[in-house]
């Protein structure tokens, strides 16, 4: 007897040494895992560690992170122990219904024998592994939940105990400490990267950067900052506040999206443009404030427009969108910064604007002064010229001289209206589009077709552009201009082209040619129909010739009404 009893007693010693080194070890590895956790500052990275180390910790053949979004839905979802191919046969990953809601809805450890159970449970999708035991407790972030850990499936079929919930607990404690660090540090790492671009911004807008060089500067930072797949920047069209242009777009899916016109009710961009205020989207693809326009955010998820705001109002939107399936919705500590980084895209459009009115205000006082020099010098000349050759008439008897002195005098009265026609041209000032002259507008739109060709068109004026051509003749001239460089540039391949305006002896001709295919026989030509029909209606034609050396010859002329 005394020797069984001995026999127990060691036993029992044996067992409560195996149970200390047992704890010595899960000490040990709690140790670990809170230092690991804690070394991480990449936040991706440490979430990843968090939720491997909590697997290994509690012996768990099934592990998640899902961090909570602003709806209290779950806006990242990371998990362990289910392959690639896995988590495809499943489908999309949990939003936060059932078990994983009851953790967000109550922030409370939460164990469970057998999940299908507990009445939150919803069951699991198709393909979905087998799962019984649970084991979940919420990870804070001080006050604040940021996610849940979530475990299933203990190892050996046993179920999870008080032990392994105190040290999940205790490692979600350190959890929070190492989000919180990484989150500091991922703040510090943007606000530097925003100050980087605000100054390399502000130092182009300084240095007198055109204004849709700085634009595209600042749509390119936005979208390498904060790891957008696609951003798109949209302006008011005509400057009306109800339709938006879309002037960049850079990123996944740009093609189906740049040049578009579209309206502000029933788009996203429309939707910050109108409220005047930055807006987010988890899901752009399936956004309800978005029902307007041509199928084009397929294969994107989360989404943030925001305003391009100055004291006189909103001058364009800026939308940004990351891939389905990929980084989380766009938070508030990335979103700030960029609400006052789109400031400095409003501030460089409203210096661009003013730079060219200071231009325009600039070449209208030039314009007055060359006006008051032809007017008080030259013209003044010419009729002294004039009158002295009248004069000279009478001392001539040779009836071919006098002739020629005649027709010279003819001569200077004909440049003396020239003249004082070219001086009215100066001092229009009727409307935006007078101040410009038509020679302004059409090397604009000349300008204009650049991107889209690829090439400079030459160009050649002749005559009195500016002064014998009637506002409604320079629309229709302006308007065939734009649509015979855009066939150009979608149609011909063309390497070059030439674009030649002339106005005299009552007639205005604009030829555009140029060296590319040439239009096919069953080409589409509603566009050409188009320009014939503006020739036609202004008493003129259009003719469409293809030289012998190749290319298109487009010669559109009208006549002039007669003063």
């Amino acid at each position: 007897m005394p020797r069984l009893r001995l026999d127990e007693l060691l036993e029992e010693l044996q067992v409560r040494i195996d149970a200390v080194r047992g704890t010595r070890d899960r000490v040990h590895s709690l140790l670990e895992a809170v230092l690991s956790v804690g070394q991480e500052l990449d936040l991706p990275q440490v979430l990843r560690r968090i939720v491997e180390a909590a697997v290994v910790l509690v012996d768990a053949e099934y592990g998640a992170l899902g961090v909570i979004g602003d709806d209290q839905r779950l806006a990242q979802f990371l998990t362990v122990g289910i392959g690639e191919e896995g988590r495809a046969a499943i489908g999309p990953l949990p939003s936060g219904h059932g078990i994983l809601g009851e953790l967000i809805r109550h922030p409370e450890p939460l164990r469970l024998k057998e999940l299908s159970q507990h009445p939150a449970s919803y069951g699991f999708p198709a393909n979905h592994p087998p799962m019984h035991s649970f084991l979940g407790v919420p990870i804070r972030v001080r006050d604040d939940v940021f996610g849940n850990l979530y475990l299933t499936e203990k190892r050996g079929g046993a179920e999870f105990d008080s032990e392994d919930e105190t040290v999940l607990s205790t490692l979600a404690v350190a959890a929070g400490v190492a989000v919180e660090n990484a989150r500091l540090f991922e703040a510090a790492q943007y606000r530097q990267r925003w100050l980087e671009a605000n100054a390399e911004v502000v130092g182009s807008l300084l240095s007198g950067a055109d204004e849709m060089s700085v634009l595209e500067m600042l749509v390119d930072r936005a979208q390498r900052i904060l790891g957008a797949d696609l951003a798109v920047l949209t302006l008011p069209e005509g400057g009306s506040a109800e339709r938006l242009r879309v002037a960049l777009a850079r990123g996944r899916n740009a093609d189906t999206h740049q040049g578009l016109v579209l309206s502000c009710e029933g788009t996203f961009a429309g939707a910050a443009m109108l409220g005047g205020e930055l807006i987010t989207s988890p899901d752009v693809s399936a956004d309800e404030r978005v029902t307007t326009g041509p199928p084009r955010w397929s294969g994107l998820g989360p989404a943030v427009a925001v305003p391009l705001r100055t004291g006189e109002g909103v001058r364009g939107v800026l939308v940004l969108a990351r891939a389905a399936g990929g980084m989380a919705t766009f938070t508030e500590a990335e979103t700030e910064p960029l609400l006052a980084f789109a400031g400095q895209a409003a501030l460089a459009m409203e210096l661009a604007e003013r730079r060219r009115a200071a231009e325009q205000l600039a070449l209208l006082e030039d314009r007055d002064r060359i006006a008051r020099d032809l007017h008080d010098l030259a013209i003044q000349r010419l009729f002294a010229t004039g009158m002295t050759l009248q004069s000279t008439v009478r001392f001539v008897s040779d009836p071919q001289g006098s002739e020629r002195l005649l027709r010279a005098v003819d001569d200077l009265d004909e440049t003396i209206k020239i003249i004082r026609s070219t001086i009215f041209g100066l001092r229009t000032h009727e409307s935006a589009q007078a101040l410009q002259g038509l020679r302004v507008r059409v090397a604009k739109t000349v300008e204009e077709a650049v991107p889209a060709l690829g090439f400079t068109p030459s160009l050649r004026m002749e005559g009195l552009v500016d002064t014998d051509v009637p506002g409604e003749v320079a629309e229709h001239v302006v308007a065939v201009l734009g649509e015979a460089l855009s066939n150009a540039a979608r149609h011909a391949r063309a390497g070059g082209a030439d674009v030649v305006l002339v106005v005299r002896a009552g007639t205005l001709t604009l030829t555009v040619a140029d060296d590319g295919v040439g239009v096919p026989e069953d080409g589409r030509r509603s566009g050409l129909a188009n320009l014939a029909e503006r020739a036609a209606r202004l008493g003129g034609r259009m003719d469409l010739q293809a030289p012998p050396q190749g290319g298109t010859r487009l010669v559109w002329s009208v006549p002039l009404p007669r003063e």
